[in-house]
């Protein structure tokens, strides 16, 4: 059976460490702690005492003053492998921690996961081939020296870099390794372990090279292990659960985050926030509980992105210059059907289509394999046509030979309906309200990833208020803007009480308006 042997790196909060240790090691599983030099002495001296009769906790030999972006973190890590390789020879796997990360499975359900496959767990993507780093220095990480820690000494960091530059000191990446990158936070097995500090022993080139690389801690395991472990042993996934904000900042869980943290597909997650006590205990019980049964849905990630894109709806300072210099044109007449449910919304521009002749398009703006005529591929992607949005329409009318065009578009594109009101030509809206069951919201979670068959019923009975609260405040939107020329279906009117407001809209007779509100299973979900 898989024991544990987790190595921590922290820096502060000595009580934290204190309990995290105890509850970790209390599950038969032991640990080794390396504490930054530049802390606090009196804090280390704390934490020695506090863990001296506990078997199952080791501390490394040597502690490094950590920087962030150095070489010292990769060489703190080392250090206390080094140690729970040495004092822990029946530990199976290692695992690698911080000091703000908790257990948010059971020990006994991580064990029985470790022993379904021989393999390791640690994020390796291709340094050059992958977008694994999103913004700043990337070959210059590893063709330069970085001496200076960027943070700490930003402009000594950046001199040394121009030096190296304008000197052309370019270096030269070993020939026999393939440069990875990923998550720091890995688990890996004894025997890779084993086979890391031999190759540190064996190639002190590589050691020399990694030393004076930017971020060394993205990819020196990730490239060692890749190198010495066979492809089909590794699994390119972190087992911690972290999520990033939208300023590349750690997203920090909260008291109330407990249920969404237990459904997802991994053993760890970080950063738990110093002031959420109610969740640290509430995880820590959980560590050593037994016979618990977990359902894993993992759609944490797309239910944050869902969370805090609500209220962050900006806008631009101005239009760029494609669309400022475009027109759809001033004697043109643009029908928009905002629908929150799209089968609805597409049987009804149908139903319009088939009795007025109007050229129609659907989702143009929502869905990218709506139907669309060749116009010389600025139709192709969802981006092109948002960003070319005017000139798409002016192509569209152009194509039909038509003064009037109609197409369907989500409520909750509030920019592009903004936009075409302000050009020229004459747009009206028919915003069409329908009625959302429970049923259907979760259908619609599911379908964008919000949950999974999986998602526990808590989850669920909290999700559901906020998708039907944001779809209603979508609709509320729509009506505070004042749109001219704006008209509204019901779900819950009759036939005959849509007709008018579908008459207005289309400028068509009243009888013919009634034949296309009178569509049969027109609101059927």
């Amino acid at each position: 059976m898989a024991k544990i042997a987790f190595i921590l790196l922290c820096h502060k909060d000595p009580d934290a460490v204190i309990a995290q240790a105890r509850r970790l090691t209390a599950a038969g599983d032991c640990m080794a702690i390396h504490f930054d030099a530049r802390a606090d002495a009196e804090d280390y001296r704390r934490i020695r005492k506090a863990l001296a009769d506990n078997p199952n906790v080791t501390f490394a030999r040597r502690r490094i003053r950590c920087g962030w972006g150095e070489w010292s973190l990769v060489q703190a890590t080392l250090e206390a492998v080094k140690a729970a390789e040495a004092d822990f020879p029946r530990a199976t796997h290692f695992y690698m921690l911080s000091g703000d990360c908790m257990a948010i499975k059971s020990a006994e359900y991580a064990h029985e996961f470790l022993d379904r496959e021989d393999v390791d767990y640690i994020e390796s993507f291709d340094y050059f081939e992958s977008d694994w780093i999103k913004t700043g220095f990337k070959e210059e990480r590893l063709i330069y020296r970085h001496y200076f820690n960027e943070r700490r000494h930003k402009r000594l960091f950046y001199a040394a870099y121009e030096l190296q530059k304008r000197l052309g000191l370019k270096r030269r990446i070993p020939q026999d390794l393939q440069i990875m990158i990923g998550s720091q936070w890995w688990c890996l097995r004894r025997r890779t372990i084993e086979w890391v500090l031999d190759f540190c022993r064996q190639r002190p080139d590589v050691m020399r090279f990694f030393r004076t690389t930017w971020i060394p801690d993205e990819t020196f395991f990730q490239t060692l292990v890749r190198h010495l472990v066979p492809a089909d042993e590794i699994r390119t996934r972190t087992l911690t659960f972290l999520m990033f904000s939208d300023y590349g900042m750690p997203v920090t869980f909260y008291n109330d985050h407990y249920d969404l943290l237990l459904s997802q597909d991994f053993l760890f997650a970080r950063k738990i926030s110093p002031e959420a006590e109610e969740l640290k205990a509430r995880l820590g019980e959980l560590y050593a509980a037994r016979g618990v049964q977990f359902r894993i849905s993992g759609e944490g990630r797309s239910l944050y992105r869902f969370l805090t894109s609500r209220g962050r709806e900006g806008r631009r300072f101005a239009p760029r210059f494609w669309e400022k210099e475009s027109t759809i044109g001033r004697e043109r007449e643009l029908l928009i059907i905002a629908c929150k449910k799209w089968h609805v919304g597409k049987r009804l521009l149908e139903r319009i289509r088939a009795v007025t002749g109007l050229p129609a398009l659907e989702y143009l703006f929502d869905e990218e394999d709506t139907p669309m005529p060749d116009l010389g591929g600025i139709q192709k992607t969802m981006a092109k046509r948002t960003r070319h949005r005017r000139a798409l329409v002016r192509m569209l009318f152009e194509y039909h030979g038509t003064d009037r065009l109609i197409f369907c578009l989500d409520p909750n594109n509030m920019e592009l309906l903004r936009d075409f009101y302000t050009d020229r030509s004459r747009t009206c809206l028919l915003h069409v309200e329908c009625e959302f069951t429970d049923e259907y919201l979760l259908g619609h979670a599911r379908r964008v990833g919000l949950a999974g068959e999986r998602t526990p019923p808590e989850t669920i009975a909290r999700l559901l208020p906020t998708i039907r609260a944001d779809v209603f405040h979508e609709a509320d939107r729509i009506r505070d803007a004042n749109f001219p020329n704006f008209h509204e279906m019901r779900e819950t009117a009759t036939p005959e009480e849509n007709a008018l407001p579908l008459a207005k809209f289309l400028d068509i007779t009243e009888e013919q308006a009634r034949e296309i509100a009178a569509t049969e299973h027109l609101f059927a979900d």
